[in-house]
């Protein structure tokens, strides 16, 4: 029997991304495929489009906009896919996209998360993402950002994590080390899902016949990705990283979060630079609290502090 893939797609005032997007989903060659889209309570008429024009596709109305986060969740506990994706609603996927994801799995019983390749859309050679990074000076990034694709990404092979908007996850892992949290709303939560990954023992690999082509920061970005930014990556290293990591790149960390803030305080007169400046002021309290949470994650490490030095970057320039 085919194993199902559920793609649940988070949707917040972005209708005129749906076509393009629905549409490519609707083509793939892998035959069983649910599509679930989580609405985020749009203005747009992106409700009445989906009855009207693709009843093929679950539709989830909730309430108020619950974020990324929310949405995503909603969308899981909804699905009923062996392997439940993630998908931005403004991407376009490869017709073989969801074929290669499953194979992907099929193939690595170790791999609980598999990345694909992002492209621009509008820049078709062009990269987005191929993998999420993360470095020693605890800072995430997208493996091949803004260069050319010449075939440097071709290989198929282990990463970090898997970027949020094209993401693919094994359920006996959500199931293991559960879902999407709500705590960061937007930004980082799919690094944060990475990193409970990997303390679990589960990997990620990135294969690069899942191609994915992206509009960026379509329907998020600017002042509001700034704050979520500042404020999230504090909460994902407080509750994260091991002690025995935090002892060996704390002085790093410490020295990239203050030339952050020092360069977002140079910037004052920006509506971006003050955000982001709150946001890490957000962080700071929300690390504060959130130690309950960290030993219940620490908690579930079951692989070496070796080997998860061995998958970070030196830092960042």
């Amino acid at each position: 029997m085919t194993a199902l893939i559920s793609v649940v797609i988070p949707h917040w005032n972005g209708i005129r991304f749906l076509p393009d997007c629905l549409d490519a989903l609707a083509k793939q060659t892998y035959p069983a495929i649910e599509i679930i889209l989580v609405d985020n309570a749009s203005e747009d008429g992106s409700q009445a489009l989906i009855r009207e024009q693709y009843p093929w596709v679950k539709l989830i109305e909730l309430p108020e906009n619950r974020g990324f986060t929310g949405a995503c969740n909603a969308g899981i506990a909804a699905s009923e896919g062996e392997v439940v994706a993630l998908l931005n609603n403004d991407t376009e996927v490869d017709p073989n996209w969801a074929e290669a994801v499953m194979d992907a799995f099929a193939r690595h019983s170790e791999v609980g998360s598999v990345a694909s390749k992002m492209l621009l859309f509008d820049k078709r050679d062009h990269l987005h993402t191929a993998g999420d990074t993360f470095s020693r000076d605890g800072r995430a990034g997208n493996r091949g950002v803004w260069q050319r694709d010449v075939g440097q990404y071709d290989t198929e092979e282990y990463v970090f994590s898997a970027c949020g908007g094209s993401s693919a996850y094994r359920r006996a892992m959500l199931d293991q080390i559960g879902v999407l949290d709500d705590t960061f709303f937007f930004l980082m939560e799919d690094v944060d899902l990475g990193w409970r990954a990997q303390l679990a023992g589960w990997r990620c690999l990135y294969t690069p016949r899942a191609v994915v082509y992206h509009h960026l920061s379509a329907t998020g970005g600017g002042v509001t990705a700034s704050y979520y930014a500042g404020r999230n990556t504090l909460i994902l290293l407080a509750k994260n990283l091991p002690a025995a990591l935090w002892r060996r790149y704390g002085g790093l960390i410490l020295r990239a979060q203050v030339k952050e803030g020092w360069n977002a305080l140079r910037a004052w007169r920006g509506k971006a630079a003050r955000a982001r400046l709150r946001g890490m002021l957000a962080g700071v309290w929300r690390a504060l609290t959130i130690w309950p949470q960290r030993r219940r994650v620490q908690a579930t490490r079951t692989v070496s502090i070796e080997y998860l030095d061995s998958l970070l970057l030196p830092p960042q320039s």
